[in-house]
């Protein structure tokens, strides 16, 4: 796939993926967005893209009607390099949990233009969080399987992060989230200045 600056976008593409802006997460951390993208050409190359064994790209990357305007939804389409990360730690999530993951529509990663997080910080801006619905043929809808499979992700390492079951403010019960953080990438051959 192509790596693309995001400072090099069309002006349109900038105003929506908003490339080495700072955003707030709720806590008031302060976060750079991300520069560097792959371009996604056609829905096909999306999802013949194996990030792994068992994922492809088009899984961590599928967008919804909430996506801010049609120019995001739109081919190509730009995402963040991480995304690849996040199919690393996804595969040995799968690994260890035994059973196929799937990753809802939108639980991947989300333009900063998304209706759902306009104005704060979240990994999945970043392309580094997923919400999974389904684990095998569980549902993770219950806090019994949110927190089995809970367990399981952060057995990984001390840098993934779940949300704990519950029903307030960054908790979930009908999803695992599951994000690594506000990982920065700068690939071999980029410069950051």
């Amino acid at each position: 796939m192509k790596i693309v600056d995001g400072m090099t976008l069309s002006a349109e593409h900038r105003a929506l993926l908003r490339p080495c802006e700072l955003l707030t997460d709720p806590c008031g951390g302060i976060h750079r967005l991300p520069r560097w993208f792959y371009e996604v050409e056609s829905w096909q190359a999306a999802k013949a893209m194996r990030v792994t064994a068992n994922f492809m790209l088009a899984e961590l990357s599928t967008v919804d009607c909430r996506e801010a305007d049609l120019l995001v939804r739109q081919l190509p389409h730009y995402v963040p390099c991480t995304l690849t990360v996040l199919g690393r730690y996804l595969q040995e999530f799968r690994l260890r949990a035994e059973a196929p993951v799937y990753v809802s529509v939108n639980g991947g990663y989300r333009s900063p233009a998304h209706k759902l997080t306009p104005q704060y910080a979240t990994p999945h801006h970043w392309g580094t969080a997923a919400d999974i619905y389904r684990v095998g043929d569980t549902w993770l809808e219950s806090q019994k399987t949110i927190e089995r499979y809970a367990r399981i992700a952060e057995s990984i390492g001390p840098e993934v992060h779940v949300k704990p079951f519950g029903h307030g403010p960054g908790e979930t019960d009908d999803h695992l989230h599951f994000d690594l953080g506000f990982v920065t990438l700068v690939p071999h051959g980029c410069s950051e200045l």
